[in-house]
């Protein structure tokens, strides 16, 4: 895979960013972009900032230096559900669904930060309300639930789900937003392997044909280096490589802060 990053080609951009929590420094001075229609992945050992980096990105937390861009414009001080409107889409490292609706439901809420209809009308139910709830639902159905192979299961309740599923229906939920980034945290954990190999068809599938850029946390070394065209790597809150995968995997403070020799060697 051709790692290369163009600047301009930078569709979503991190710049200095610091962030601290009492005396614990989460992030010191990261930068990194994730590149248009690509697939980016973070790495790092437990504690290495990768959440808090997701949490700043998609403005859960606040920097107190550094700034975020989105196509060159400052997002720094835009909130989470702006972020969400102009294309950052997200999962959570524990799957966060609404245990007790619907898979069609749960994922119809991403897509009803798109919904455009008057507050009275959505409030009962008629007129630009009940067309844009139908238009979005056939959307969902269409290009979402079979996309992503969960017609029949649409109607189940997500707590009735094993793990593997509820996580492709948060996948859903995200994809229901038209993110123009999607950032996946751990997007395998605790999945098979034939679930793990599903899952990376279909983040695949996502940049391939939607052209969607990805940016992604994972442990799994296997997938990343399968999968990404660039692949950076905190450590205590810094980054201390980045690069193509295979650029990454040889960078000597990536092997002993990191991977070690062994795992280097299984990731090659």
């Amino acid at each position: 895979m051709d790692g290369s990053i163009s600047r301009p080609e930078w569709l979503l951009e991190a710049e200095d960013l610091h962030l601290a929590f009492g005396g614990i420094q989460a992030l010191s001075g990261v930068s990194l972009g994730v590149e248009k229609g690509r697939i980016s992945a973070v790495i790092g050992p437990n504690g290495a900032g990768k959440t808090s980096l997701f949490n700043t990105l998609s403005g859960f937390y606040r920097p107190q230096r550094g700034r975020i861009l989105l196509e060159g414009r400052d997002i720094s001080a835009v909130s989470p559900d702006r972020r969400a409107a102009l294309g950052l889409a997200r999962t959570f490292q524990n799957v966060a669904l609404f245990r007790g609706m619907t898979v069609l439901d749960n994922i119809k809420l991403g897509g009803h930060s798109r919904l455009r209809a008057h507050p009275l009308s959505a409030m009962f139910y008629f007129g630009a309300a009940r067309s844009e709830e139908m238009a979005l639902r056939h959307e969902i159905e269409r290009e979402v639930i079979d996309f992503l192979e969960i017609d029949h299961i649409r109607h189940l309740p997500v707590a009735s789900l094993p793990y593997g599923l509820q996580k492709r229906v948060e996948l859903a939920r995200a994809l229901a937003m038209r993110p123009r980034v999607l950032m996946l945290d751990e997007p395998v954990a605790g999945m098979n392997r034939e679930e793990t190999e599903d899952m990376a068809r279909f983040i695949l599938d996502i940049q391939e044909e939607r052209g969607i850029s990805v940016l992604l946390i994972e442990h799994d070394m296997g997938l990343v280096m399968d999968i990404a065209h660039h692949v950076a790597v905190l450590s205590f809150g810094r980054l201390i490589g980045q690069g193509a995968p295979a650029q990454v995997r040889a960078q000597p403070e990536v092997i002993k802060a990191y991977l070690g020799e062994s795992a280097s060697r299984r990731a090659a």
